[in-house]
């Protein structure tokens, strides 16, 4: 076998590898395309929450997140927002408080992150309030917006048994650009065929960043918020799953969030996703291999392959094709054997991107009543997703060897619900 066979060979490998570890993804969409979806009953009681806001210098966009809670097709006196001013220079804090939120300000260069500002606020309202006085609390990030009805349909769910419950990711600005339409659909798909399908299943699900619910006997049992690895969302799913708890998933609750525009900004934070992820996979990837081979737990395989192969098996083989391509052109130096080369890894790149351009158009398509952009951009966006997508690849490669610490993504699209939809 020569060379060029060799690395066909593996490309083929790969690519049947990659099939093999997400077929189940394939099968979830099968499962919500296809199956029924049991309906949510109506909530026997309704339930008192904490609104968990962590800001730092988010007075752009914090009123209208206010506005939206205080807008909430649910009793005034059963919700509380709270506003961690986290190390804010501006006046996020006097704007949270002029809309009725309680403000934590927070000072603490040392202990950064989203995490900690979480964890500083359990702590206070442990200590200021009542033991059981608020049954659940959500948590958003400052940039968010939410359906009227967000907190009334999360309440069905809480009020079925979910301890820990995510909800439908939507974008604020899907309409800006390629990258920030690559987020959005990323989210889309996340909800409608990761989520729902899990819930479908009944497996247990996997929050994402912001827009969840978090029932007060678990913030007590971990005494706050425990969780401070670069992406605080994963490792809280990840943790969740090992210790048995079943997270559940709302479509019905909407949240709007704001997506990146910038390919620096976009860079930045991906990296410290990225590099989350490697944190997430080394604290607890040897205790869901366990899970999965000791109790054959699915939610742990699922879990395993959020955090982990995509990134590393991606990484092994850029490594194997870059050095094929190396050896072609400084040793062999034969310019059709070169060709041949190339040949076999764009094939590679083609099989990768149609994947993922059919993922996109599916998910638009089911979708397309819920993204608020021009059907033009609908279209031209599922071309550019898969190329979102690739981008991960040099992130990845940075995030192994780069120290990466937490700094804050500069929010600055302030709309209202209204305004998003027309």
């Amino acid at each position: 076998m020569n060379m060029l066979e060799s690395l066909n060979a593996f490309n083929f490998t790969i690519f049947i590898l990659f099939l093999l570890l997400y077929l189940y993804q394939i099968i979830f969409a099968g499962v919500v395309l296809f199956g029924k979806k049991k309906p949510t009953p109506e909530a026997k009681q309704m339930h008192r929450y904490g609104v968990i806001i962590a800001a730092r210098n988010e007075a752009t966009v914090i009123r209208e997140l206010l506005q939206s809670i205080k807008a909430q097709n649910y009793p005034d006196g059963l919700v509380t927002a709270f506003v961690i001013a986290d190390n804010c220079t501006d006046n996020t804090a006097e704007l949270a408080q002029a809309e009725g939120a309680v403000v934590y300000e927070r000072f603490n260069q040392l202990k950064v992150g989203k995490g900690y500002a979480l964890d500083y606020a359990f702590k206070h309202i442990m200590k200021e309030y009542p033991e059981d006085w608020f049954e659940a609390y959500f948590v958003f990030d400052a940039d968010n917006l939410l359906d009227p009805n967000y907190i009334r349909e999360m309440n069905k769910v809480f009020d079925s048994g979910y301890e820990i419950i995510t909800s439908y990711r939507n974008s604020k600005n899907y309409d800006s650009n390629w990258i920030s339409a690559g987020y959005s659909l990323w989210f889309l798909r996340e909800s409608k065929y990761l989520n729902q399908a899990r819930m479908m299943c009944g497996s247990s699900c996997a929050i994402s960043g912001t827009g969840f619910m978090i029932s007060n006997q678990i913030v007590k049992a971990n005494n706050g918020w425990k969780h401070h690895l670069l992406t605080e969302d994963i490792e809280f799913s990840v943790d969740s799953v090992l210790h048995g708890l079943k997270i559940g998933y709302c479509g019905n609750a909407v949240l709007y969030d704001e997506q990146p525009c910038t390919f620096e900004q976009s860079w930045k934070q991906r990296l410290r996703w990225s590099k989350g992820f490697y944190q997430v996979f080394g604290r607890y990837g040897q205790s869901l291999v366990k899970r999965i081979v000791k109790e054959r737990d699915f939610s742990s395989y699922d879990m395993t392959m959020t955090i982990a192969p995509a990134l590393f098996v991606s990484l092994f083989s850029v490594l194997i094709n870059s050095l094929a391509l190396l050896f072609t052109l400084c040793v062999q130096r034969d310019p059709e054997v070169l060709s041949v080369t190339l040949g076999a890894i764009t094939a590679s790149v083609i099989n990768y991107y149609l994947i993922l351009y059919a993922f996109g158009v599916l998910t638009t398509i089911t979708e397309w009543n819920n993204i608020h952009c021009s059907a033009g951009k609908k279209i031209l966006y599922t071309f550019t997703f898969p190329i979102f997508i690739f981008t991960y690849v040099p992130i990845a490669i940075e995030a192994l060897f780069k120290k990466i610490e937490w700094s804050p993504i500069t929010h600055t699209i302030a709309k209202s619900i209204q305004e998003i939809r027309d």
